[in-house]
């Protein structure tokens, strides 16, 4: 296909990047993409007919990032009431080529287009050349892939993975309390339930109802005031330096602690030498909890392979677009 001209989206429960991309050699943004807020749309099709509006340009091919697993084409969106179909997509797009892909699997192909401004080190260690690369990222929900060299293709190839709907492991005594608290209200505890925006307001909904801390009046009454998400103000405070709030400092180290174990159980199961990626908005928001010494604790802390944990990189992808540009990035390696 020479030099096509192709639109790739980035999918999320609250906001969706969509944006136009070209190939000659080198992946190229064709226009600058746009953020839409994704519940302002009742499909995937009226938001993207909306961007292309006034945009005269025959797009070759379509691929969209999603949250959750897609199955012979279709993908119910984790936290959103879309169910998307690369068929439908087509009818609705007038597009000969529609690809719906897990957004992390995605995201993944991300890492072969960023370069080190795109990055920054949690965790400094000699990478392997072509090593396999884990993929961490909690938002609405938790999303994990890996990517693993191709020797036939010298190339990486990404894989998806619903790894973060796996069983919650509690490593202290404070997480085992924070266990038997989920398990009561949910059932089944996954590590989404814990490591997510979500899983930040069921850990602060356990140290307040379990009564590690009280919660001030003042915070009470921001969580009354009317549309107010507790998640945000949950971060915003723990980070506010000149007004401690032991709750919500408490709640944010719990949630790293716990995202810091899961993201070395993932750079564990694939050998991750080429290092494991935190990924999304969260983990940049909550950055200087990531910078302290539990969370780096809980990524190494893996018995007898403690020492192999400490040869493992670790870093945060800090580009917002990974995501839009992972999306971009498969197409070219499926389509080009």
């Amino acid at each position: 296909m020479d030099h096509p001209i192709f639109l790739a989206a980035d999918v999320g429960a609250t906001k969706t990047n969509i944006g136009l991309y070209t190939f000659s050699g080198r992946l190229a943004s064709y226009s600058p993409p746009v953020q839409f807020r994704t519940a302002d749309f009742s499909s995937i099709e009226a938001l993207a007919t909306k961007f292309l509006s006034g945009r005269k340009v025959e797009v070759s091919f379509c691929v969209f990032g999603v949250p959750g697993p897609v199955d012979n084409g279709r993908a119910r969106i984790t936290n959103l009431p879309w169910v998307m179909d690369e068929r439908e997509i087509q009818c609705g797009l007038t597009v000969a080529t529609v690809r719906l892909v897990n957004d992390l699997e995605a995201t993944a192909y991300a890492l072969t287009e960023l370069n080190a401004n795109d990055f920054l080190t949690l965790s400094a260690a000699k990478t392997e050349g072509n090593g396999n690369k884990a993929i961490i990222a909690p938002g609405s929900g938790l999303g994990e892939s890996f990517l693993t060299w191709d020797k036939a293709s010298s190339a990486y190839t990404s894989f998806a993975s619903e790894g973060g709907h796996g069983d919650f492991a509690p490593n202290s005594e404070i997480e085992c309390a924070l266990y038997q608290y989920l398990q009561k209200k949910y059932g089944h505890v996954s590590y989404e339930s814990v490591c997510s925006g979500q899983g930040i307001y069921n850990i602060y909904q356990f140290l307040k109802d379990q009564q590690y801390e009280k919660e001030p009046a003042w915070l009470t009454k921001e969580f009354n005031s009317a549309g107010k998400d507790p998640v945000p103000l949950i971060i915003e405070t723990a980070l506010n330096t000149e007004r401690p709030c032991p709750i919500c400092v408490k709640a944010i180290t719990l949630f790293t602690a716990v995202l810091g174990a899961e993201a070395g159980n993932l750079g564990l199961r694939i050998l991750a030498r080429g290092g494991v990626y935190l990924a999304g908005g969260l983990p940049q928001r909550v950055l200087p909890f990531l910078k302290e010494k539990a969370f780096l604790q809980a990524f190494r802390q893996k018995g007898r392979m403690s020492p192999l944990m400490k040869e493992m990189p670790l870093y945060v992808i800090t580009n917002p677009e990974a995501g839009l540009i992972g999306a971009a990035r498969y197409g070219v390696v499926h389509f080009i």
